[in-house]
Parts: structure tokens; C-alpha cells; sequence
């Protein structure tokens, strides 16, 4: 039996990119959280899968900037310090923003109606009070703007890297609770850049996408 033959999935994927997947689930999930020091042996044991695999799926993970390799000692998950969270907030706020300009550009179509519809419900559920299935929602909303936004740009390349960048958020995000003092304003605050979107005027919405941006920044205490 050849090597391609024994990385083989059920799937159809191969191991590694199976074992890949499943790290990166669990960085984003919170089960392995950020400065967490891991051995390979370790990350075995969780993801149940073999060590080549999983070896492979590192130096992935690696690459996309999520886990640094120290050699003969371990694996350790990024630091979601002030710098770092700064830097991710930034460049997605780049993304967010080459995103808008293009898609009122080429005039693409974006489903704003029913991102506005969610946005608007998830604040005023917000509002009446917040429960741990109102924080899960309130995540996944307001990464349901950012990812449309990232995609406006149309790159592969793009989409990569804003991938990479999305992980390392997921892994910050694990570090603080959406609290509702924050989950209220950030609503409003996409919902102030899908009224852009929705004028077709780039410039209120990359200055909305900065305004998000600093607010968040402060929220973090950057």
C-alpha cells in the first residue's frame, strides 16, 4: 500500500488535512486556548489521529500563524496579547474595508437585507437580556458581515490569508466573553456600515468600518 494510500480519510481528505481541520477547530472552540504548550504526543491523544498526521497538520497550523514550533520541546499556541490583538483587528479591518470598496464598485450583490435582519434581531435580543446561545449568535453575526465583506475582495490569495487572520480571532476571542456592553454597540455599528453598503458610498463605509475598528480596539483595551 503506497503513502497516499495510508493518509487516506474516510473522507476523502487526507489525514493531515483532517487532523489540520480538527486543530483548528479546537483553537477556535476554546478547548486549546492561547500561550497553551502542547506536546505532539498530546495533540495525538486529542485529535485521535496519527502522529504523522498530526505533525503535518502543525506545521500547517504553523504557516497560518496560529502555533509557533519549538524544536525538541513542544508546540506553543500564539499569545493573544494587546500587539497581536491590534495587528489581527487591523488587517481585518483592511480586509473589511477593500472589501466594501469593491463590492460598491462592481456593484456586486450582498444579501443585506437578511444581514440587516440578523444584525437588528441579535441587538434587540441583546438588549432584553444576554444568555450564553445570544453570545454564540452574536459571534457567528458578527463574523457573518466580516466574511461577506472578505470575500467582496475576490483573490484566492485573499481569502487565504484572511482565513489565517480569521483563526487567529476565533483564538483572541476565547481569551474575553462577548459581553452584552459590547454586543449592543457592535450590532449598531455593522448595522452603520450596511447602511453604507446599502447607499453604495465607500467612503461612510470604510470611515464606519474604522470607527467599528477603534471601538473594538478600545472594548479589548488596546
Amino acid at each position: 500500500m503506497n503513502a497516499d494510500r495510508q493518509q487516506a480519510a474516510p473522507g476523502g481528505d487526507t489525514l493531515a488535512v483532517q487532523a489540520h481541520h480538527s486543530l483548528i477547530a479546537a483553537l477556535r472552540d476554546g478547548r486549546i486556548r492561547s500561550g497553551a504548550f502542547l506536546s505532539t504526543p498530546m495533540l495525538v491523544e486529542m485529535l485521535g489521529l496519527p502522529l504523522a498526521a498530526v505533525r503535518e497538520a502543525v506545521k500547517l497550523a504553523e504557516a497560518g500563524g496560529v502555533v509557533s514550533v519549538l524544536p525538541k520541546r513542544g508546540i506553543v499556541v500564539m499569545d493573544a496579547g494587546p500587539e497581536m490583538t491590534r495587528e489581527c483587528l487591523e488587517l481585518r479591518a483592511i480586509f473589511d474595508s477593500e472589501g466594501a470598496r469593491r463590492i460598491i464598485e462592481t456593484g456586486a450583490s450582498l444579501p443585506l437585507s437578511q444581514l440587516r435582519d440578523a444584525h437588528e434581531a441579535l441587538r434587540d435580543e441583546a438588549r432584553a437580556g444576554i444568555t450564553p446561545e445570544t453570545q454564540r449568535r452574536a459571534i457567528l453575526t458578527d463574523l457573518s458581515l466580516h466574511d461577506a465583506l472578505s470575500e467582496g475582495i475576490g483573490l484566492t490569495l485573499a481569502a487565504r490569508l484572511y482565513e489565517d487572520n480569521r483563526n487567529r480571532i476565533a483564538i483572541i476571542q476565547n481569551q474575553r466573553s462577548f459581553l452584552p456592553d459590547r454586543i449592543v454597540p457592535a450590532m449598531d455599528e455593522h448595522l452603520a456600515i450596511i447602511d453604507a453598503l446599502e447607499r453604495r458610498d465607500a467612503d461612510r463605509a470604510v470611515a464606519a468600518i474604522r470607527h467599528h475598528l477603534a471601538n473594538t480596539l478600545r472594548w479589548w483595551g488596546v
